[in-house]
């Protein structure tokens, strides 16, 4: 066992020096991005036009959530918003005086003025610095799957493989905070991990990760795999709840955009629904499309439901997930795009105006940069739907209470 750790810091060590020495590649070989400003400070006069459309509801189980994250950080801990910096004990107040204020479901008026007089906003720059963002929506889904392999229930849904390791290269040099890469230990070198089309050949023997559980639909588990978390539905009359666990360190590639590409799908009849509805019509395409996807997500089972990034549950339509790289989660969000309206059939026949207040508590690989949103919308039939089809442009603003005047 000492001579493999030996062997693996020296590995770490090699890599290091790989990375550190070749400073004109290093950009190239961690996908680095150049650094945008995520956030302007609004005045007054711009403040949007606040209001929510669910009346609160929902809105305080959010915040206690935020708040839990919160009250177990270091009170001086700090987070950005554009060129000003707020403490942990600053982000509490601001979450608590909102709580309380919105105790008595205050009128459009009411809300505006408060927030007018108490706070101030800061709006994301969106794509291009122009303040729009796209929003998606994902949900938790439920699958039909076993403890046991048959040949009913024959695709595995994989915990944390034994062989995979993440580096943290802040480790090595301040210039790479917050980088991490993901690999696996060879005996000699760390190498990338499998990629999706590798795992789903057999590349994981199962000493090497715990099967969880195995379910019946390829489709369904990859876009498990998609939404990070879901419950499966055992045979035996139980419920097994799935959270994102790791990655094997691939980037994510849409197989939305490849059918678009492609000419399948029309970019603007572009839904999970549609791509579902093509793959199960061409099966003999199946593994190839969805092996464009690099990225093969691992799990592990909770007690409880979903959970997010910051380790809290996750509220319907009070969640939002952003790139935790440029945005402070567990603030307080205010989202102004678009909800479909459906009919009893569940088939879309309007979109209309979703303005409210979400918790940042929520990442995800294909959320990166000021311009895009994921807004999480809970289980059941209309938020499949909701997150299947949702596409719209947006824009969101961060919250944050005025500093007392001392």
């Amino acid at each position: 066992m000492q001579k493999k750790i030996k062997n693996i810091l020296v590995a770490f060590f090699l890599l290091s020096v790989l990375i550190l020495g070749f400073t004109g590649c290093a950009k190239f070989i961690l996908g680095s991005r150049v650094e945008m400003e995520a956030m302007v400070k609004l005045s007054s006069s711009k403040y949007p036009d606040f209001c929510d459309d669910l009346n609160y509801e929902n809105l305080d189980e959010s915040i206690k959530q935020s708040l839990s994250y919160l009250l177990k950080r270091p009170a001086d801990k700090k987070f950005k918003f554009a060129n000003d910096i707020y403490t942990t004990s600053q982000m509490v107040e601001s979450l608590e005086a909102f709580q309380k204020f919105i105790i008595s479901r205050p009128s459009a008026d009411a809300l505006r003025d408060y927030i007018k007089t108490n706070y101030y906003v800061y709006k994301s720059t969106g794509n291009d610095k122009n303040g729009r963002v796209l929003f998606t929506g994902y949900y938790e889904p439920e699958l039909e799957g076993s403890l046991f392999k048959n040949d009913i229930y024959k695709y595995p849904v994989y915990g944390m493989p034994s062989d995979l390791v993440t580096i943290n290269l802040s480790s090595f040099s301040s210039k790479y905070k917050g980088e991490k890469i993901t690999g696996r230990y060879t005996g000699q070198t760390v190498v990338p991990y499998y990629d999706r089309k590798q795992i789903e050949t057999g590349a994981i023997a199962e000493n090497e990760a715990i099967v969880i559980a195995w379910v019946k639909d390829p489709v369904s588990l990859f876009f498990l795999q998609i939404q990070g978390s879901g419950k499966i539905d055992l045979d035996n009359g139980e419920i097994l709840n799935v959270h994102y666990h790791a990655t094997n360190g691939h980037p994510y590639k849409s197989i939305g955009a490849l059918l678009i590409q492609q000419d399948i799908i029309p970019r603007s009849e572009m839904s999970m629904q549609n791509i579902r509805k093509y793959l199960y019509s061409n099966p003999e395409k199946m593994h190839e499309i969805l092996n464009h996807n690099p990225s093969y997500v691992f799990f592990k089972t909770e007690q409880a439901g979903p959970f997010g990034y910051l380790e809290v549950k996750l509220t319907p339509q009070r969640s939002v997930a952003l790139d935790k790289s440029i945005f402070p989660l567990s603030g307080l969000v205010y989202v102004e795009t678009l909800k479909p309206d459906i009919d009893e059939n569940g088939e879309i026949i309007a979109w209309s105006n979703y303005n409210k207040f979400v918790l940042a508590q929520d990442t995800g690989g294909a959320i990166r940069g000021p311009g895009r949103a994921d807004l999480f919308w809970g289980n059941g039939k209309y938020a499949e739907i909701a997150a299947g089809n949702m596409q719209h442009e947006g824009s969101f603003y961060f919250l944050v209470l005025k500093p007392a005047k001392k």
